[in-house]
């Protein structure tokens, strides 16, 4: 094996390692992926169905949410303040941009809270909605399940009078000019309302189940840094194998050039014919020679 030949083996094998260090930081994010995906399962399941709290239970004054806490349900009774409604655009639902609702709800303590009523679709004619069903009026008991507010978008992205671009807990207060004891840091996800509206918005959708493909992706990209070794192996074994094929047809045609100068000259059949005829003749006249010298 020449140096040449080691260096190009030595930069297969540096490119296998560097594949496979690629593949394992892929796969170890996709297993911290799953994990968490694994997190919110439980914690979906631990709280979605849980028995309401008091809001002052999970949510004291001042405090914000316990991640722990998200999906909780609590309960509360006040009233809507309708006339401070908000829309959030462009929610996925019902195959449409839909928007979602929100009302903010003062408490009987004095805590301003913010209900997620459910979602509207668009208007037929126009991109807003043709109508918005009204909460219940006077005193409610309100159930909703806890939520951590959303981030404001980085994009700069604005929303019309009315509406804002995501649930972020300070837009949302700005745009309704909510003041006093505004709870900031979660929103309310509705569950139930007592009493009953006259007409109900859509309903949430709940949580999704699934695991997400994040497991089978991190074994993806385990298998896919073997697979490197793999290729780099075929790839010098299979360099190798030519190489000694090639040494193996070399030596093959050394034996035969050896060969071909040391055997007998080859002789064209013309000249063979005319050796053959002139040693006849000579035969013919030795044996007239002979036959005379008898008598």
């Amino acid at each position: 094996m020449t140096g040449k030949t080691a260096a190009r083996w030595a930069g297969y094998v540096a490119v296998a390692i560097a594949f496979a260090v690629a593949c394992a930081y892929l796969s170890n994010w996709q297993f911290t992926r799953n994990e968490d995906r694994s997190a919110q399962l439980a914690l979906v399941e631990a709280n979605y169905d849980a028995e309401p709290a008091a809001l002052g239970e999970l949510l004291p004054p001042d405090g914000a949410l316990d991640p722990a806490d998200e999906w909780h349900p609590v309960t509360m009774a006040g009233e809507y303040l309708a006339d401070d409604q908000v829309l959030v655009r462009n929610r996925p639902h019902g195959g449409t941009s839909a928007f979602e609702v929100l009302v903010p709800f003062r408490t009987t303590d004095g805590r301003v809270f913010v209900v997620n009523r459910g979602w509207v679709p668009p208007g037929r004619d126009s991109p807003e909605p043709d109508a918005i069903a009204a909460p219940p009026t006077g005193t409610v008991t309100v159930v909703a399940r806890l939520k951590p507010a959303e981030a404001a978008p980085t994009s700069g992205r604005s929303a019309p009078d009315g509406q804002v671009p995501t649930i972020n807990l300070d837009l949302v207060a700005a745009e309704a000019d909510l003041t006093g004891d505004v709870v900031t840091s979660a929103y309310g996800l509705l569950v139930s309302e007592d009493p009953a509206p006259a007409e109900s918005l859509g309903a949430l959708p709940t949580p999704s189940e699934d695991p997400g493909p994040h497991l089978s992706y991190a074994i993806q990209w385990i298998l896919f840094a073997i697979m490197g070794f793999v290729f780099i192996w075929y790839m010098i074994r299979t360099e190798r194998r030519h190489r000694r094929e090639d040494e193996e047809d070399a030596a093959a045609a050394g034996l035969d050039v050896a060969a071909s100068a040391t055997a007998d000259p080859v002789v064209p059949a013309s000249l063979r014919r005319r050796r053959d005829g002139k040693r006849d003749r000579d035969m013919a006249d030795e044996d007239a020679i002979l036959d005379s010298s008898r008598r």
